[in-house]
């Protein structure tokens, strides 16, 4: 019979993950915790994080994304850099066949996040790192006195909208309804920045250029008129898609692919936990994440305490 390496093994390293892994950390379990890109999730490249506790001037994404990596570590999380390719259940233990070699623990956190999801029009996937991008703390340097666009209006939409004009000289915000989903205060600084151009009740239906991105094609969802907006670059914000691919099957999922978990972060197969933006949930925030990891956590504590499982 095979031995577990872990007491849990916790797949992605976002704020939910380490979250989890300080906690467990903190209880004296065994802990693993994976993540493909390292650890940050998306917040490590969100360049400023306002609305966390503690923090009352703000922090970086980053710099709290190191914060929390250190006190993971500082309990005794076990941080590892690989990719899961299979998840499977025998012998009483899941085994997570990964990059790295087997991974085996007789309970699981399903952290894994989700990602930006694809606007799904002509020159998208033509166009990615040549004038497309999901990340604009990632690539707004590039867009130094240029134009850019941005599509969406939400808050991650509009805040990293904010973060590009630090660059670009005019960024015009694409979006389908006639008015702002993002929060009131970051609405406010919005309408205030004069480097920001509001199209609205539009949809982006193509993406142009020869080599790189040069024009986007906007379609008026009222009137159906369309024109072009001349843009060196195409900023997409239009929704998440969990990264639960791995655990089609093996838990239970909703229709949009997020897992389905009681009030304790228990997922439908008994040891199997979730927590962060990979659940099905309302909020997805930082603060929701660390609290959903740390829900899961303990969860786990009382699992493994019950039976009898820890130190296998």
């Amino acid at each position: 019979m095979a031995k577990a390496t872990h007491d849990v093994i916790i797949v992605g390293a976002g704020p939910a993950g380490l979250s989890a892994g300080i906690y467990c950390g903190r209880a004296n379990l065994r802990t693993g915790v994976i993540d493909k890109m390292g650890p940050g999730g998306q917040v490590a490249t969100t360049d400023w994080v306002e609305n966390y506790p503690g923090f009352p001037e703000g922090i970086s994404g980053l710099d709290l994304s190191a914060k929390m990596e250190e006190q993971a570590r500082r309990f005794g999380a076990d941080i590892i850099l690989a990719e899961i390719e299979n998840l499977k259940e025998e012998d009483g233990l899941f085994t997570l066949c990964c990059t790295e070699g087997d991974l085996r623990a007789p309970a699981v956190i399903i952290a894994s996040g989700a990602r930006s999801r694809e606007l799904g029009v002509p020159g998208e996937s033509r166009f990615k790192g040549r004038g497309v991008s999901y990340c604009a703390t990632c690539d707004g340097a590039l867009y130094k006195e240029k134009v850019a666009v941005v599509v969406g209006g939400g808050d991650s939409a509009i805040g990293e909208a904010m973060f590009l004009t630090k660059f670009a000289r005019k960024v015009h915000v694409v979006h389908r309804r006639g008015a702002l989903r993002a929060t009131e205060v970051l609405q406010d600084r919005a309408f205030k920045n004069s480097r920001l151009e509001f199209v609205w009740s539009s949809v982006v239906t193509s993406i142009n250029g020869g080599d790189k991105v040069q024009s986007v094609t906007v379609r008026n969802v009222k009137d159906e008129r369309t024109h072009e907006i001349l843009t060196d670059g195409v900023f997409l914000y239009v929704g998440l898609l969990p990264n639960t691919e791995f655990i089609r099957g093996f838990v239970d999922l909703d229709e949009w692919g997020y897992v389905l978990t009681d009030d304790n972060m228990k997922a439908s197969r008994l040891g199997v936990f979730a927590a962060g933006d990979v659940r099905h949930k309302e909020v997805r925030q930082v603060v929701t994440a660390t609290a959903d990891g740390a829900m899961a956590a303990v969860s786990v504590e009382h699992y493994l305490s019950e039976t009898g499982k820890a130190g296998q």
